[in-house]
Formats: C-alpha cells, structure tokens, sequence
C-alpha cells in the first residue's frame, strides 16, 4: 500500500474481504454498510473495456469495493470537494489510479465526461431523503448533504443514470423500502426496467431498512425477480452472510 497523509480527524479502515483500504472521518464521511451491500450486488463485467459509473460517491467507497470484481474503469463523481479529496487519496493507497478515477462534478456534468449512452453499469448509493419543511436535518453540512436530497433528487439520479447507460446497460441503486412505489415508476419513467430486488432487514423480527435494486435500460417489462432476503444481525452479531462480506472466510 502506498503512503498518503491523513488530515486531522481521518483514519484508515479496510474491507478485510477484498484488502481495500480506505479514508474515512466520523466529522466529514464514513460508508456504512449500504456501501458494502450495494458493492456485492452490482454485477459488472470483466472486460478491460467496461466502463463503470458511481454516482453520489461519497469517499469512493462503492468504487474502490468493485474495483477487484473488473479490469474495467471505474469513475466515481461526487459533488462534495472534500469528500472527492478523500476518495482521490484511497485511490492512491491502493494504488489503482490506472483504474479508479474521481470527478468532483454535480450529477447533472456527468455527460462531460461521457459521451450519452456508452457506460456498462451506474452504480449509486443515494441520499435517501426528501427535502420538506418539517425534514429534521443532520446539522453537519457534509452529512446533511449526503443524506438529504439537497443537491439532488430521485428523479435526477435516475434519468442520469439513464443518460449514461447504454442500451442493455444496468443501474444498480441502494435505497429506502419506503420510497419503493416511487423509485420503480421512477425507473420505468426513464427506459429504466426493474429486473432484480433484494430486501435488507436489520434483524429477522425487524421491517427491512434497505432495498437493493437493479435495472436494465431498454429491458422488458416483465420478468423482475425479488431474492432472498438479507438479514444483517443475529442478537448481537453479524449473521454470517454479512461477516463474509466484511470479513471473508
């Protein structure tokens, strides 16, 4: 691993599965296991020659966790300047900078830096919640704008998405069970077909807190496949599913 200087409140941690470290601080950003599961879920192809998209990136998380399941290019984007300075540097402690690149754009300049429908896979993990006048939001700025849709929005997420995906091509997104109605009409509204779902429940006695979803852009309308359910705790431990991810056997 290559060296690279931490800032004042950052650490290192490290997804023991695939050995990919990473810059986190509890003050700015840290992933949280969404970002693992959603890593796990999306399917991306081999080749040298895919390319594959993360929005909403965060400090490169979902990127730096796919990077051993391809020899494709990964570009993270990520609105937040501090945010993107982490990511660029667990790319270089990692050193995959011939594979990882990170953008600091809004969603909406995604298409600068590709042309419109040649992206294998967009994966995204998402600020889960709507704007309101009665939304209680995090006082921290970076993780307000993480998790609240203040600089962008559903509806933005998915038809850039779908600006970027080939034909054929696959979104796969981590969200809300409660926003499920709205995120597959969302899909659809954009050439965007549901074809997988898999419900994440913290407990197996506990409503699911997570869904994973993943759709085809110009795929049919039939044929969505829900999985097996994901339960992440047994009392007070991971379930061993979960620890394989984190941990590896």
């Amino acid at each position: 691993m290559k060296h690279v200087e931490l800032q004042p409140g950052e650490r290192i941690d490290q997804l023991y599965q695939n050995h990919i470290q990473i810059i986190q601080s509890d003050e700015v950003f840290s992933f949280s296991l969404d970002a693992v599961l959603l890593a796990n879920f999306a399917q991306v192809k081999q080749s040298a020659k895919t390319q594959i998209v993360d929005l909403c990136a965060g400090n490169g998380a979902v990127g730096l966790f796919l990077s051993p399941k391809t020899r494709g290019q990964i570009t993270e984007i990520e609105i937040q300047a501090r945010l993107c300075d982490m990511a660029r540097r667990s790319v270089q402690l990692n050193q995959l900078e011939n594979q990882v690149h990170v953008q600091h754009a809004d969603l909406n300049q995604s298409l600068q830096f590709f042309a419109k429908e040649t992206v294998d896979t967009v994966t995204v993990n998402p600020p889960y919640f709507p704007v309101q006048a009665t939304s209680r939001k995090n006082p921290n700025e970076y993780l307000a704008i993480a998790r609240h849709e203040l600089k962008t929005n559903l509806g933005e997420v998915v038809s850039t998405a779908s600006e970027l995906l080939k034909p054929g091509g696959k979104l796969f997104m981590v969200h809300r069970p409660d926003r499920l109605l709205e995120i597959l009409t969302t899909l659809k509204s954009q050439r965007l077909a549901p074809k997988q779902l898999q419900f994440v429940y913290p407990r197996a006695n506990r409503d699911a807190n997570m869904v994973l979803i993943a759709a085809r852009k110009d795929g049919q309308v039939a044929g969505l496949k829900v999985q097996p359910p994901l339960i992440v705790y047994d009392q007070d431990h991971y379930t061993p599913a979960v620890r394989k991810l984190l941990y590896g056997n």
